[in-house]
């Protein structure tokens, strides 16, 4: 079962269950727009790339959604928008950044998926939304909060999707 409770602020759910986490990662894709940058946060375990499988479902990919964790970054060219999906926990040093070309990554107009953020300050452009995911006994809790316009809006949109899933969640009950 699934618990929203939702904020002007912010954006807080529950998550029972893997299935949950990508649910959630499809109700929040269609809110996505060119341009998007999401931090995601958490440790280990907590759901980062099982959220991003749900974002990447959510804008039509049917493929294998792989963690970066080895190559850094893994890009998608969707018909509605590229998405481009960084796990940066192997990066000895934000410089490597650098080292690796992301100035030449087109990230103008794509939604970029970073996990790890952290470890690449200095090097990454600002975050639209800040998403904590962290253990809650069995489940996870999963906090969004925007940082720029473009964050607000994706939070009123995911805020409207998940209204609707939980009165259609209702309804079948």
């Amino acid at each position: 079962m699934l618990m929203t409770h939702e904020k002007q602020t912010g954006f807080d759910q529950r998550l029972a269950d893997e299935e949950a986490t990508l649910a959630l990662g499809a109700r929040l894709a269609p809110c996505l727009v060119g341009g998007a940058v999401l931090y995601l946060h958490g440790d280990l375990g907590t759901g980062k790339t099982t959220l991003t499988r749900g974002i990447m479902r959510g804008l039509g990919m049917n493929g294998t959604v792989k963690s970066p964790t080895y190559t850094l970054v893994e890009s998608y060219d969707l018909p509605r928008v590229t998405v481009y999906h960084f796990d940066l926990y192997r990066l000895a040093d934000a410089e490597e950044l650098e080292f690796m070309g992301i100035r030449d990554y087109d990230l103008q107009g794509a939604v970029i998926i970073i996990e790890w953020p952290e470890l690449g300050k200095g090097f990454l452009p600002p975050a639209d939304a800040d998403i904590e995911i962290r253990h809650a006994g069995e489940q996870r809790r999963l906090t969004l909060t925007p940082s720029s316009e473009r964050g607000r809006a994706l939070l009123d949109c995911l805020q409207q999707h998940s209204q609707q899933h939980s009165q259609q969640h209702q309804q079948q009950q």
